[in-house]
């Protein structure tokens, strides 16, 4: 998609969003199924069932996805899309990329072994390496 055709796209939904501001909020939903038999819960995805299950950390077999690695995923997957809208947007020319991201756990929290121990991510990184010819200074903090 080039930025003309993102435009023409994006126009009559940022007219509308301008007019009515209450109609840009919207509430993304996801809904699991949890396992019956098994430490487990399947999150139906657009494209796919995903089935997590316990990370190796806290007694998992490695069998099943790690939700905390589902988490990391959907952060990339939205910065990623993101990124490239912008870009698109700005015309700025990206080639191609990856988007990273890593996250600090502490599984003393998770498993109650350390009641000062948090619970889930302490910390996550994300970070980009594009392959683009744009300068260092292009920015994206315009408003398209």
């Amino acid at each position: 998609m080039d930025s003309d055709t993102l435009r023409a796209v994006q126009k009559p939904l940022k007219d509308a969003y301008r007019e009515n501001p209450e109609q840009a909020l919207i509430t993304l939903t996801a809904r699991g199924e949890l396992g019956a038999e098994e430490i487990s819960c399947s999150v139906t995805t657009g494209q796919a069932l995903a089935k997590a299950g316990l990370h190796p950390a806290t007694g998992g077999d490695g069998s099943l996805a790690c939700s905390g690695d589902m988490l990391l995923q959907a952060l990339v997957a939205c910065a990623g899309v993101t990124l490239r809208a912008v870009a698109t947007s700005l015309e700025i020319p990206v080639a191609g990329g990856t988007v990273h991201a890593e996250g600090d756990l502490d599984f003393r929290g998770t498993l109650a072994v350390a009641k000062g121990a948090p619970v889930g991510f302490r910390a996550i990184r994300l970070a980009f390496e594009l392959d683009t010819d744009a300068a260092p200074s292009s920015s994206a903090t315009s408003s398209a």
